[in-house]
This record gives C-alpha cells, sequence and structure tokens, in this order.
C-alpha cells in the first residue's frame, strides 16, 4: 500500500542492499523514493495499522462462550458481547481490521 511507504527520511531503515534498482526493491516487499540523498532509498515499509471492533452482522459472529454466559465473563475473555437478536451467539470474538 502506498501509504505504508510514507515515511519520514530520517526513520527508514534500509532494505535491501547498495545500488539495488526500483524494481528489485519493490519485488522484495520494500519501498523505493530516491528523492532524498543520503538515506536509504530502498527502505522497509510501515507497519499496518490494526484494529479490534465487533462485527456488525450478527450472522458472522464466531461464538466465544457458552448458552447462557455473562457479559462479564464475555468480555473478561475478551471477547464482545451483545444480548440480541435471537439465535445467534450472544458472546462472539472481534475481528481485526486495518485502519
Amino acid at each position: 500500500a502506498k501509504c505504508q511507504c510514507k515515511v519520514v527520511p530520517r526513520e527508514r531503515t534500509n532494505c535491501g542492499y547498495p545500488g539495488i534498482s526500483a524494481a528489485e526493491c519493490k519485488k522484495i516487499g520494500c519501498c523505493f523514493n530516491a528523492s532524498v540523498p543520503s538515506v536509504p532509498w530502498c527502505y522497509n515499509p510501515k507497519q499496518k495499522k490494526v484494529k479490534k471492533v465487533c462485527p456488525n452482522d450478527p450472522y458472522n459472529r464466531i461464538n466465544c462462550g457458552y448458552p447462557g454466559i455473562k457479559p462479564r465473563d464475555c468480555t473478561r475473555k475478551g471477547c464482545c458481547f451483545r444480548a440480541h437478536p435471537a439465535g445467534v451467539p450472544w458472546c462472539f470474538y472481534h475481528r481485526t481490521v486495518e485502519e
């Protein structure tokens, strides 16, 4: 992703070898930007930012508890709790999404 390559020059970490071409750099999953002298031109991308969310679609819930689990016990396990609708898990796992 392009946004992952927006790394300020002084924070770039080298990825590749001296004289690597842009094509070779990108082929190994790195970013290439030769606009600033005396910093790595082939560098590591920023880590993807992810966050945990409780899925909105009740029919995509993956059960994280057991019948009759209390909200407090569910959240203590690190899961989501929503006591509706009927017929789907009320205690369910988070989804990880990219920001």
